[in-house]
């Protein structure tokens, strides 16, 4: 039978009587691994396959620690200040960390795989080609993308489908890649990025409205209230496409045989993405859809798709941990490592899963006959014969101008 000490060896004596039995809890080892009070026997990723029969899953003082100080300040803020604080505190001036797991196409969501054979940036330029047949896309029509990370879709909609975008983002890093990325791909005067908090998108409307991974930042609080804004900015006849993540519906926050999902649900809300409180059971998230005024045209999960792709990154961040050491030390490299690993099996076991889902006005004009013979759902076939807007070229002299830019900052 396996123990805790299979895996783990003991740095700091302080810590050796939790491990001298044959589970730990699962909140002490992430924090002791994060401090280097212990390090890791083996391959990480072995660990994490088998963490449930080394790992207990309850909650330690330092979950109620977060929970009360920093977790509940934050669902019951979410004020423009706090927003802005906690997204830039994760996205932004640190590109290269994004680079190193992201990889060329710097998409921080969930790719689409047709093949398990199909690297990372084959899923990613699917996934888009996807979205835009979900949408049903139509040349000089206008997208807006909020929360648009670091422009790859804006940029990408724009060159290949002609479409007239814009992108909203409130980290300024992601702003100047994603800019200089349409410039690179010759669209600026169809296509750019604002850099604003979704509250202050200016009242116009736009035929087509995408939102990927970004609502969940967006909290509990305001989310009905995000999607009446959206329906505002929607055309009568467009569509919405929402992409997000979501948990598994459960009956207790504090037991169950689900708790490691919950116990890694606290990681990633304190380490990795604070502030996104909206990670909810897809069920709420589609009744507030619903009651916004959006009628569900169709509902995809996209869980193992997910689980792919963060194994790809996975791979992405240890074959760059001398840079990530060199640059940003042990405990970051470990951070992004224990998210990335556990978040592989989270998703793989359906703990937490991403859906895309397409809507449009519950009005009766809406014209539903155009989804007839249209795709609704993923297909394992060719999509539209598109062009990558980021080549080897273009990744590689946006990297160069940011590093230039970070070096001028470190000799000021």
């Amino acid at each position: 039978m396996a123990k805790i000490s299979d895996y783990v060896e003991v740095k700091n004596k302080k810590v050796a009587k939790r491990y001298a039995k044959d589970k730990v809890q699962a909140g002490q080892w992430v924090e002791d691994y994060l401090n280097g009070d212990v390090d890791m026997k083996g391959d990480f990723m072995d660990f994490i396959q088998n963490i449930k029969s080394v790992c207990n899953f309850k909650f330690v003082g330092h979950h109620f620690k977060f929970f009360f100080t920093e977790f509940l300040p934050e669902i019951m803020s979410h004020s423009k200040k706090m927003d802005e604080e906690t997204i830039k505190s994760h996205y932004d001036d640190q590109n290269d960390i994004f680079r190193w797991f992201l990889g060329p196409r710097m998409v921080y969501t969930s790719g689409y795989y047709k093949t398990m054979d199909e690297t990372l940036e084959e899923a990613q330029d699917n996934k888009l080609d996807l979205i835009a047949q979900k949408m049903q896309l139509k040349a000089g029509e206008k997208l807006l993308d909020i929360g648009c990370g670091w422009g790859t879709l804006v940029a990408h909609f724009a060159k290949n489908y002609n479409m007239d975008t814009t992108g909203v983002t409130i980290a300024p890093a992601g702003a100047e890649w994603g800019t200089k990325l349409i410039k690179e791909n010759g669209t600026e005067e169809q296509s750019r990025i604002w850099l604003k908090d979704y509250r202050d998108i200016p009242k116009q409307k736009y035929d087509k409205i995408t939102c990927l991974e970004m609502a969940e930042h967006v909290g509990v609080k305001y989310f009905k209230k995000f999607m009446k804004q959206i329906y505002d900015l929607l055309e009568d006849d467009g569509i919405f496409y929402l992409q997000i993540a979501a948990l598994r519906d459960r009956k207790s926050l504090f037991y169950g045989p689900d708790q490691e999902t919950i116990v890694w649900g606290l990681f990633m809300n304190e380490y990795i993405f604070p502030g996104a409180d909206a990670s909810m059971p897809v069920s709420w998230d589609l009744r507030k859809i619903e009651k916004a005024g959006f009628e569900i045209n169709t509902v995809e999960n996209v869980g193992i798709h997910y689980s792919k792709t963060i194994a790809a990154w996975y791979k992405n961040w240890m074959s760059n941990k001398e840079k990530v050491l060199a640059k940003y030390g042990e405990k970051t490299f470990r951070m992004y490592q224990v998210f990335l690993g556990w978040s592989v099996r989270i998703a793989e076991i359906g703990g937490s899963s991403a859906y895309q889902i397409v809507c449009h006005k519950n009005v009766n004009k809406v014209p539903r006959k155009r989804y007839i013979g249209q795709i609704a759902l993923g297909e394992n076939k060719k999509f539209q014969n598109t062009t990558s807007v980021v080549s080897d070229k273009t990744t590689d002299k946006v990297m160069e101008e940011y590093e230039t830019k970070e070096k001028k900052i470190m000799v000021k």
